[in-house]
């Protein structure tokens, strides 16, 4: 196995996002597993974050489903959400109260007007990068969508780490996303090469 540690400087701003999602990967000939250790500034595990591997023999991911974004609780279930290009997305209200749930985001800007209980209003994600959310009635609500071109795209779980299987061998585009780090779009970027042993890669984050 190959490894190698990677560093960026950025800045640590909570509060970190703890959901875990995938997309499906398509089986490839010459083909090895990638493990991805996110850390923060203060050294510790990054949970939450979003990483994505992306390779010009990776293949496109299958627009499966459904994908859904709850509003429960007054806050959106998942806080992040992974769907491939072109996936349609569904926002149904299990509150009690109405929502009025929108994005300005450059990837997929909507505006989806008040409605109330057990309603529900869909878009569909036909752009590639990262939508955050927001409720035009309650301010305290937070999230995002995660659309990626590359089926190779997984949150980090609550020891930082994140697993793909099926990676093609050869060179590679590395993605770190999370709400934290200080960088256009909160993304950080680093090339590498997959090995046909694999690769394993340890992404530190510095102020």
């Amino acid at each position: 196995m190959q490894v190698m540690t990677i560093r960026f400087s950025a800045a640590l701003i909570p509060p970190a996002m703890l959901a875990a999602s995938a997309l499906a990967v398509p089986s490839t000939v010459l083909a090895a597993s990638v493990t991805i250790d996110v850390r923060g500034p203060d050294g510790r595990p990054l949970p939450g974050a979003v990483v994505s591997v992306e390779s010009p023999r990776g293949g496109t991911p299958v627009v499966r489903g459904p994908y859904v974004v709850e509003q429960r609780d007054i806050t959106f279930q998942p806080d992040v959400l992974i769907v491939p290009v072109g996936a349609s997305v569904v926002f149904p209200n299990r509150d009690k109260v109405r929502h009025h749930v929108y994005s300005f985001s450059k990837a997929r800007k909507f505006d989806l007007k008040l409605y109330g209980r057990e309603d529900a209003r869909s878009i569909v994600f036909d752009k590639a990068g990262v939508v955050t959310l927001g409720c035009n009635i309650h301010d305290r609500m937070n999230g995002a969508i995660y659309v990626t071109a590359s089926p190779f795209t997984v949150r980090t779980d609550a020891a930082g780490r994140a697993a793909l299987s099926g990676v093609p061998t050869g060179p590679v585009t590395i993605r770190v996303w999370h709400p934290s780090i200080r960088a256009a779009g909160n993304v950080l970027s680093q090339t590498a090469s997959v090995a046909a042993t694999g690769l394993s890669t340890t992404y530190a984050i510095r102020r």
